[in-house]
């Protein structure tokens, strides 16, 4: 039995090849990629700039990752969701929170963290995000490095943050040390740069396995977002999660768990192709009907 425990507001859920198949037949909608993408952005602009800071508007993201462990994992795993059931053994520390975990048997396979970074207080929450996306990715790789995850375990461990497009954000701000000089590349670079530069060099030093940003205006009606480069699209961290978690399948005896009549999954080339992603339906409890 494949079992998804989700600290939310629906509760714990319990998943299974047999009654997912059946739930895509009677109530879920799906849709491709490009258009949850969308909804997720929706979602998270929803509920207010309050909402947004504190991160609790991330879930459409999150929604989005279950769907990839769900088609690509093994068949027996565990989906955590939630700070509280998401505490990993740390090094450095006792323990690390962490957004989401997915768990085979004994062995972890993938640990992700969800932020986001929204006006007005830019400069503080750049530099604290910045702050425990690096802790927590180093105390992580020590912790794995002690073989603290299980048996020959090699998790996938993700960084994703989403930053609100707007000047606060666009604009060019300043790297001064009264001492040395700075590394180059921040100068003159802008919040959003240094989130691109976050996650590129995090995954450089092997801190993380992939790492992304997507920047979207406060726009709850359009959900429109954009990447700052390829390396750290959120789809291209989607496919890395997929790939990881196909290969931990095939170890296991490539028993992946799949809709009912879907296709193997490789044909169209791409781990994220076809309109496999739950959507959120019906678009009008979400206040978001389009004309």
């Amino acid at each position: 039995m494949l079992t998804v425990l989700r600290s939310s507001s629906l509760g714990d859920r319990e998943w299974s090849p047999r009654n997912f198949d059946r739930m895509k037949e009677t109530t879920a909608v799906s849709t491709d990629f490009d258009e949850r993408l969308r909804q997720a952005v929706q979602l998270f602009w929803r509920g207010g700039r309050d909402a947004a800071t504190g991160g609790g508007n991330l879930d459409g993201f999150r929604d989005m990752i279950e769907d990839v462990v769900r088609r690509h994992g093994p068949e027996r795993f565990q989906v955590h969701r939630g700070k509280a059931g998401c505490a990993l053994p740390g090094f450095f520390r006792p323990t690390n929170p962490w957004d989401m975990v997915i768990v085979f048997q004994d062995r972890l396979l993938a640990a992700l963290e969800l932020n986001s970074l929204c006006g007005p207080s830019f400069e503080d929450d750049a530099d604290k995000c910045c702050d425990e996306a690096v802790r927590s990715g180093y105390d992580f790789r020590k912790a794995q490095g002690a073989a603290t995850f299980g048996p020959g375990a090699s998790p996938f461990l993700g960084y994703f943050i989403l930053v609100e497009d707007g000047s606060g954000s666009r604009e060019p701000v300043s790297a001064k040390s009264p001492h040395f000089l700075t590394d180059k590349i921040f100068h003159a670079s802008s919040y959003q740069h240094r989130m691109r530069i976050l996650c590129e060099r995090m995954v450089e030093q092997q801190l993380y396995s992939c790492a992304s940003v997507l920047v979207a205006p406060n726009d709850p009606k359009s959900g429109d977002s954009a990447n700052l480069s390829n390396p750290t699209a959120f789809r291209f961290l989607l496919s890395r999660l997929a790939g990881h978690l196909a290969s931990e399948a095939d170890l296991v005896g490539g028993s992946r768990t799949r809709v009912k009549d879907e296709p193997a999954g490789y044909e169209s080339g791409s781990l994220l192709s076809g309109d496999w992603f739950t959507s959120i339906e019906p678009r009008e409890e979400m206040g978001l009907t389009q004309p």
